[in-house]
């Protein structure tokens, strides 16, 4: 990725004032090259995220709950409406309403805390045994021979801002085997290292925001794991419903973080994802669900 293409992301996620009140705000952002030709989901979560940081002071956000409500339009610019909905003496709570010319795309409910408070204190381990990032081959060497015949490929090969390599073999490329006698390639749980491709000198809420447009590249694959489907069963169609993530800890997405997911369940064409982010400390900085709509036709 060019020092260009990363500045394009962090303009992304610069949004630009165009009104403010005691109780509303509202900020326009421009939109990312997703293949799909829609806006991309955790680009609109990012900057859900940075838009209702702007109307909270020295807080940071912990949470974010978002509804994607219909596609969006990665031609045309988005509109967030940041509402006030609280400061408490610990906590801030907005609400982000997100559309397009053609009307909503996400609503959102997003949280900010005072750093630094003392109290309960515990995190799930890292697994034990897991390779080094460097050691495994990334996105953009796996999709480069394809580049020229899927969109998918391509994006992933040149355009995609985040470093990503797959400890489990990755579903972007074919169906998982289902022959093999390991679990894991049947219980859609994966193992996926990824950082930012490049650096940023950003600050926290940033690196936070970063962490949320990221994760939407990897959400949807245990689910896709667990049904045996890949990007490339003909005929599927999917997208995201939801979308919830929580912060712990301070994130830093210069540095490689581990994501280790799984798919608990699946039925009337929705799925559910999970997921918990390490860092190379194995520190758990956050937690992540996503609900999709994945649907196949029979003769798949």
């Amino acid at each position: 990725m060019t020092d260009s293409s990363l500045d394009h992301i962090l303009s992304v996620l610069s949004l630009d004032t165009v009104e403010r009140d005691e109780t509303h705000s509202v900020l326009r952002g421009e939109s990312l090259y997703f293949p799909t030709g829609r806006v991309y989901g955790g680009q609109v979560i990012a900057q859900s995220v940075m838009a209702a940081s702007a109307t909270v002071d020295n807080r940071l956000p912990h949470s974010v709950h978002g509804y994607f409500m219909s596609a969006g339009d990665i031609k045309q610019d988005v509109r967030f409406d940041v509402e006030n909905l609280r400061d408490g003496r610990s906590f801030s709570s907005r609400r982000v309403n997100v559309t397009q010319e053609q009307g909503a795309i996400l609503t959102a409910i997003a949280s900010f805390q005072t750093p630094g408070q003392e109290g309960v204190d515990f995190a799930d381990p890292m697994p034990a045994v897991v390779p080094d990032p460097e050691t495994l081959p990334s996105a953009k060497q796996l999709m480069a021979p394809f580049a020229e015949h899927s969109p998918f490929a391509h994006y992933y090969a040149t355009q995609s801002p985040f470093d990503i390599r797959h400890v489990t073999p990755s579903v972007l490329l074919g169906r998982p085997s289902t022959s093999s006698s390991e679990p894991h390639n049947r219980s859609g749980f994966q193992m996926v290292w990824m950082k930012i491709d490049g650096e940023v000198q950003v600050d926290q809420t940033t690196h936070r925001a970063l962490l949320a447009l990221g994760c939407d590249q990897l959400m949807l694959e245990p689910i896709f794991r667990r049904a045996d489907l890949s990007l490339t069963t003909p005929g599927m169609h999917f997208a995201s419903l939801d979308h919830s993530m929580w912060w712990y800890r301070n994130v830093d997405m210069n540095e490689w973080h581990l994501y280790v997911q799984d798919t608990p369940t699946a039925a009337h064409g929705r799925g559910l994802s999970q997921a918990k982010v390490y860092d190379t400390h194995g520190n758990l900085v956050a937690a992540m669900v996503q609900e999709a709509m994945v649907r196949v036709p029979e003769n798949k």
